[in-house]
């Protein structure tokens, strides 16, 4: 006889599958690019977040060989033991600088970008206090906001009037004792951009703090320098978060903020506190990653041209393509089933689309993400938009 709890997990699993929704881990055989060896096969590939194809750029490469053989591979310990190398130290000031959400910001690493939100929610919010987050929020934000125990309103995606509301009706003496507006900056399933200056607005009228998780626009906007930049805004009362392994092309994560706010997380945020440090030959990678952002305008330029050509390809497809300008290009198939069909007729056809579904994106919205890169050709982008106009006859016959 089985083991129950054994047969209650497969029973589960089962369901999965049924429903569309099981997910599978690819194989990939060599270094990112627009053609990925997967599972035996040469795709072309449209699923990474690697925004300026610098995930395999010789200039990185040699940056982490010459910097392991001066620090080694590893780190040895957390950054408040013996883990804190020159090289994150040197890092950390270089992003503050680049990003600069204030005067006299500070920087602070982090592994990944999930430990960074965390940190910055467990760290600075607590009981009493309130968080109003955007519905489409990315899952380690609202994982940030459940652990730190304050209230969580989740407002409708982009609603500034509903938020407007919602946070009013907290402020002064008899509301909470600290608030929080807290969204993306690019929705990363969707691809629009947050209405960044009406939030910070919000923020500054109500005593409140924004947290902008901009893992999908540092990099691209902004001249590299993210949404903030795109946007033109500094304010002391912005907590800004920033990934290293999208288009910077290594790992990590930062945050850049007040200088009391860093040494807050410093002294309090527990997935900073007990986590090991990333390597510093990650650290000596980044460095010449954030150069070579920094003067990367014909990359972005390039980037920009292809998600045009993208889009005026794709406009008479029978599916929603979302209104986005950023790299991530979403069509909405519907449902779940649909999705994995379509993006499995792709890969026949040698082209690798990730099909997205609940519970990432909401229910019968379940899409194909096209995400591009500097990395792909003119070329590549009319092959998929071919090669999708072609599935959706096929779907229509």
């Amino acid at each position: 006889m089985s083991d129950p709890a054994i047969a209650e997990l497969a029973s589960a699993l089962a369901q999965r599958e049924r429903e569309g929704l099981a997910r599978t881990r690819r194989r990939v055989e060599g270094p990112q690019g627009p053609r990925l060896r997967i599972d035996g096969r040469t795709l072309l590939a449209f699923a990474s977040n690697d925004y300026l194809g610098l995930a395999s750029d010789p200039a990185l490469v040699d940056a982490v060989c010459d910097a392991a053989r001066r620090w080694g591979v590893g780190s040895g310990a957390s950054h408040l033991v013996v883990g804190h190398s020159a090289a994150h130290d040197a890092l950390e000031r270089e992003l503050a600088a680049f990003v600069a959400p204030c005067d006299g910001a500070r920087a602070l690493l982090f592994s990944s970008g999930y430990l960074a939100n965390l940190a910055i929610l467990t760290a600075l919010a607590s009981r009493n206090d309130a968080i109003f987050a955007d519905r489409l929020n990315h899952a380690c934000l609202n994982d940030g906001a459940l652990l730190s125990r304050a209230s969580v309103d989740r407002y409708p995606h982009g609603d500034v009037a509903a938020l407007a509301d919602r946070i009013g009706a907290r402020s002064g003496t008899t509301g909470a004792r600290r608030r929080f507006i807290v969204t993306d900056a690019v929705f990363s399933m969707d691809g629009d951009i947050a209405p960044l200056p009406a939030l910070l607005d919000l923020a500054l009228k109500h005593d409140a703090w924004l947290v902008v998780d901009d893992a999908h626009g540092f990099g691209v906007l902004g001249g590299g320098r993210g949404s903030l930049a795109h946007f033109g805004l500094r304010s002391e009362r912005i907590v800004y978060m920033g990934t290293l392994g999208k288009a910077a092309g290594v790992a990590g994560a930062f945050v850049a903020a007040h200088p009391a706010v860093i040494e807050t997380l410093i002294q309090g945020a527990r997935s900073y506190i007990y986590t090991t440090a990333a390597p510093p030959m990650t650290a000596e990678a980044l460095r010449a990653s954030l150069a070579l952002i920094a003067d990367g305008e014909a990359r972005r330029a390039h980037l920009a041209a292809l998600v045009a050509a993208f889009r005026e390809r794709t406009a008479t497809l029978p599916w929603k393509l979302l209104p986005s300008q950023t790299p991530i290009q979403p069509l909405v198939i519907g449902s779940s089933r649909a999705a994995v069909a379509v993006s499995a007729a792709l890969q026949q056809m040698g082209i690798c689309v990730p099909a997205i579904r609940p519970p990432t994106v909401p229910r019968d919205t379940a899409r194909l993400r096209v995400s591009l890169s500097a990395a792909h050709q003119l070329s590549d982008v009319h092959e998929l938009a071919d090669a999708l106009q072609l599935v959706a006859s096929r779907v229509a016959g």
